[in-house]
């Protein structure tokens, strides 16, 4: 069964800096794909990052060069650097599998206020 456990959220001030977290088990996690989503309040949930197995990165242009997506795979690990947080950032962070079973993290929320 394919788990997947978020960390790293918090309260951050504007122009902040976070390392979010993601720890995976019960896959073979060298050769998936892995995502991070946002979702605001009252907003749908939204694709902001995606690393291939390869290492390859895509973003949303609303991060672009202020989120950071990478891996360890000897750690089973997945992270999301954001940097110059924005209160519009503010938003519940989760891990996502990208490929079957489209697994889902618990989520860790993000706020950045002053």
């Amino acid at each position: 069964q394919v788990q997947l456990v978020e960390s790293g959220g918090g309260l951050v001030q504007p122009g902040g800096s976070l390392r979010l977290s993601c720890a995976a088990s019960g896959i073979i996690f060298s050769i998936v794909p892995m995502d991070w989503y946002r979702q605001a309040p009252g907003k749908q949930r939204e694709l902001v990052a995606t690393i291939t197995r390869g290492g390859s990165t895509n973003y949303a242009d609303s991060v672009k060069g202020r989120f950071t997506i990478s891996r360890d795979n000897v750690k089973k690990e997945t992270y999301l650097q954001i940097n110059s947080l924005k209160p519009e950032d503010t938003a519940v962070y989760y891990c996502h599998l990208g490929v079957s079973p489209f697994s889902w993290g618990q989520g860790t929320q993000v706020t950045v206020s002053s």
